[in-house]
């Protein structure tokens, strides 16, 4: 797992995973202190879990940002990730199997083969470009 901190204040901004970094049947992917939460399930035939729901749980949090991952299925991705001054801190390439998180700071993404397939993932609810993004 590569780990990607700004320069301003050391915060952890983004997070790259590989495919080869799981290796047990869970693998935690971001800390319990993080909106976008995420783990790596690599299980054997025939596991299950308890049937379950989850509980309405009205939270506040004045300094809410949503987070957003990109988990490569197919090709390969190039990230531009931006520390909190929106400087290039990082440009690591995602192949398939790979994933990316940022949880602070900018980022975009450019695509290096023709057909990648990708599954985003974003914290909402989503308010539309004009409340929930700055362009860099």
């Amino acid at each position: 797992m590569e780990k990607i901190y700004s320069k301003i204040n050391g915060q952890l901004l983004h997070q790259i995973v590989r495919y080869d970094d799981i290796v047990s049947n869970r693998t935690d992917l971001s800390s319990e202190e993080t909106y976008l939460q995420c783990a790596a399930l690599k299980l054997p035939k025939g596991q299950t879990f308890k049937p379950h729901k989850h509980n309405i749980n009205p939270r506040h949090d004045e300094n809410y940002i949503p987070q957003e991952s990109w988990c490569v299925i197919k090709g390969k991705v190039q990230c531009i990730f931006y520390d909190i001054d929106d400087t290039i801190i990082a440009e690591p390439i995602l192949s398939a199997g790979d994933a990316s998180f940022t949880f602070a700071g900018g980022h975009n993404y450019l695509i290096l083969e023709d057909d990648t397939f990708v599954y985003e993932y974003k914290t909402g609810p989503y308010y539309g470009q004009k409340i929930d993004k700055t362009f860099i």
